[in-house]
């Protein structure tokens, strides 16, 4: 089978990082300025597109052949940016991954750093980054510098899009011997449908979220002007001496420092703690993270990286972090809900002690199915503990599971060495639990 091997240099003003490649792909001025490409071992050659060339139609069509295999360090984001340029659905079976194979493999998961651990005499051109930066994303007056303007950087570039397609044809080369197995091949062509599909966001409820966060956040910060008196109650600093002169002495502002004062306070101290703690409530980091990343469809794509973990081959959760998401604990969740998407803040500050904590568990709601559908949402249990016992051969932690009996109750015995069944609530040995 023959090899295409790709690399693009792009220009998006939307943050590639921040939101995400699909998001990138999506922006309204988005361009691929450098399309690099070698078949098999045949010459690397450059497409100037930014500078008037175009793909030759045989190119093309070989990309959108499924008996010719594309290859390209990070697949995906090259994938999803020539669905966008050729208009085209481009699908990940006759794609190959080699920051993929390398993840599974232990190495690092960039071009550059498995190139420095395979000892490669061809290496990535130091300079790209700030050619990147020059090219690639909007400059000072957010505009895009053009090639013109810098005619002899412009050759760098294209010569460092060039070096990276060698680069990435010299790793697969060293990594052939190494095949991904078709299981694990399966594994990661599914990863990719997953992350093209993506998840329906309710961006109705993303925006009223926000807004009421920050209505919530002002009222705060002009609640505790008021007790304290301090142009900017967010100082750690003059929060410090203010507390100082009402008679708390504390080194440290932290969330469990300050729910632990509040315990022990009363007044305006108790109140302005209380709303120092709604301060600092990060409710609507993820409700940003929808808002940067969501595609026009109202889709959030690239949630999950295959073998982002490369020790493990655990997925990595990607912009909105899904894999650590609040818990949901409010029994009228459904209300809160309706209240926050129909802009009703006013009744949510009157109905809820905390407006942030109520923010932070409307963030899975946020994710929403398709119409006459519904997520159904499992987790192994204990899964990291029942592994880590089974490799260990601790045989009292497999028992345990086995016949279903409490983990931390049974670990606390052994380390404290008091009976199991004296590890209860209303016994003073129920504190080993915790700790």
């Amino acid at each position: 089978m023959r090899t295409l091997a790709i690399d693009i240099e792009t220009y998006s003003s939307v943050d590639l990082v921040k939101s995400g490649a699909y998001a990138y792909a999506c922006a309204p001025d988005f361009k691929i300025l450098l399309f690099a490409y070698a078949f098999d071992d045949g010459p690397v050659k450059v497409i100037d597109i930014a500078g008037g060339e175009r793909i030759a139609e045989t190119v093309k069509k070989a990309i959108n052949d499924d008996g010719i295999t594309k290859t390209a360090f990070n697949a995906q984001f090259e994938r999803v940016c020539l669905s966008r340029h050729l208009n085209i659905k481009l699908k990940p079976e006759s794609w190959q991954c080699t920051a993929a194979q390398a993840a599974t493999l232990g190495l690092p998961h960039s071009l550059e750093d498995v190139g420095k651990v395979l000892g490669l005499e061809l290496q990535k051109i130091k300079e790209g980054k700030d050619l990147i930066r020059l090219f690639c994303k909007p400059n000072k007056n957010g505009e895009r510098n053009l090639p013109e303007d810098y005619f002899d950087k412009w050759q760098r570039f294209k010569e460092y899009c060039a070096r990276d397609v060698a680069v990435e044809r010299e790793i697969r080369r060293r990594l052939s011997k190494y095949v991904m197995s078709e299981k694990e091949r399966k594994v990661y062509i599914l990863d990719q449908y997953i992350n093209d599909r993506g998840v329906r966001a309710d961006m109705e409820l993303v925006r009223n979220a926000m807004e009421c966060d920050r209505r919530c956040s002002e009222n705060a910060f002009e609640q505790a002007r008021r007790i304290t008196g301090i142009e900017n109650p967010n100082s750690v600093s003059q929060l410090k001496q203010w507390l100082y002169e009402n008679g708390i002495e504390t080194e440290s502002l932290s969330k469990k420092n300050v729910s632990q004062l509040i315990a022990e306070t009363n007044g305006n101290v108790e109140k302005l703690l209380k709303l120092r703690l709604q301060l600092a409530k990060t409710s609507i980091k993820k409700y940003e993270a929808i808002m940067r990343s969501v595609c026009p469809d109202g889709r959030v794509r690239g949630l999950l990286q295959y073998y982002g973990a490369n020790r493990t081959g655990r997925w990595a959760g990607r912009l909105v972090q899904v894999q650590n998401l609040p818990q949901n604990h409010m029994k009228d969740l459904t209300l809160a809900r309706e209240l926050v998407k129909n802009g009703r803040f006013d009744d949510v500050d009157l109905l809820y002690e905390n407006t942030p904590v109520v923010l932070s568990e409307l963030i899975r709601t946020a994710f929403i199915p398709l119409p006459n559908h519904r997520f159904i949402v499992a987790d192994f249990s204990a899964i990291e503990a029942r592994v880590v016992a089974w490799l260990a051969g601790e045989e009292w932690v497999l028992e345990t599971f086995r016949k279903g009996k409490g983990i931390y109750e049974a670990t606390a015995a052994r380390m404290y060495n008091v009976p199991q069944e004296t590890i209860v609530k209303g016994n003073p040995n129920y504190e080993y639990r915790q700790k």
